[in-house]
């Protein structure tokens, strides 16, 4: 276990504010109920920067989680921005105590980037996927896994979730469960795969999923 190194920052700040205000209160027993308050806080967003190793369940073919969390929907709806068709959109809802960095589900090269200013609304909001803050990635699957195939991954903002964190762009290489970035303080994660591809779907709403190991798809043999 290890901690995703964007929380560092926050560690320390908020480490020095929570000393801080600990010191400001009268010695005693208000003192001490301040250190425990305050190392409760402290530890609690050391808790949501941690970042488990993961090991991707399955073969190349199999699309893993980018998002600890749930599933919230499975649903169709189409992709214009780089895949181009008809997609199956699969929403990973994040609380607040589920990890919060991102994987990559496929081995492939990111070919599209973009970040779209938007609204914070509830992560579980049916408008979060068009209206919200977010980050979106085109990955080109590695043509030995599926050949032309194109995967959307974006990133979402939610009411507490303020700040996204991708550190890759167009023409990186991503591996099956490599790390990419994270969404601060409770989320929304998608991956949309394009209808008309052959695969079977691994997950039901209201499955628990890990990211960058649990099976999301399973995409078909080339012919």
């Amino acid at each position: 276990m290890t901690i995703a190194r964007w929380g560092f920052p926050t560690l320390i700040t908020s480490g020095l504010v929570l000393a801080w205000a600990v010191w400001l209160l009268p010695s005693g027993v208000a003192q001490w109920l301040g250190i425990a308050v305050a190392a409760f806080l402290w530890l609690f967003t050391l808790a949501f920067f941690r970042n488990p190793k993961r090991v991707p369940q399955g073969h190349e073919r199999c699309l893993t989680s980018p998002a600890d969390g749930v599933v919230s929907d499975i649903t169709e709806s189409d992709e214009p921005l780089y895949v181009g068709e008809r997609c199956v959109r699969i929403g990973i809802f994040l609380s607040v105590f589920d990890v919060h960095v991102n994987r990559s589900p496929v081995v492939g090269t990111i070919e599209f980037a973009q970040y779209r200013p938007g609204k914070f609304l509830d992560a579980r909001h049916p408008d979060v996927t068009h209206q919200n803050e977010a980050n979106i990635l085109g990955i080109a699957v590695d043509p030995a896994v599926a050949p032309g195939l194109k995967l959307l991954v974006t990133q979402l903002s939610g009411l507490i979730a303020r700040r996204i964190i991708c550190i890759l762009g167009p023409g990186d290489r991503l591996h099956r469960g490599e790390l990419f970035g994270m969404i601060k303080f409770g989320s929304r994660t998608e991956l949309w795969i394009p209808k008309s591809r052959a695969f079977e779907l691994k997950v039901v709403i209201g499955q628990r999923v890990k990211c960058g190991e649990t099976i999301l798809v399973e995409l078909a043999p080339t012919p």
